[in-house]
């Protein structure tokens, strides 16, 4: 991931964070979902999301995301290098396999 993209999943990150902390789920959902889409080829950055998405999926009481997350983080470990469907946005409602557009404003901070 080079510098720009870096920064700009940070900033998504960052967003999530502070919807988290105020309990806006739906919000810090969204971003996550967009540094996923960011970050997905390196495996920290990629583990990371999955991990927040987790976490917010707990807090809304949403088994289906719990489940999915916990699949998720086992596979953003082992997959991010080797394959990940591009634009993929990681929430359970999607299938791992799918590949998705980027969304325009994201596809100028990708390398």
């Amino acid at each position: 991931m080079h510098q720009r993209q870096y920064r700009a999943f940070h900033r998504e990150m960052a967003r999530a964070r502070r919807a988290y902390r105020r309990r806006q789920w739906r919000g810090a959902f969204y971003h996550l979902r967009r540094a996923h889409i960011l970050g997905q080829r390196r495996a920290g950055a990629h583990t990371l999301s999955h991990w927040w998405m987790l976490k917010v999926g707990w807090r809304r009481g949403d088994a289906r995301e719990v489940a999915g997350q916990s699949i998720r983080l086992l596979a953003a470990l082992l997959f991010s290098r080797p394959w990940v469907p591009e634009g993929n946005t990681g929430g359970a409602d999607v299938s791992v396999l799918r590949r998705m557009p980027v969304p325009p404003d994201l596809r100028k901070w990708m390398a």
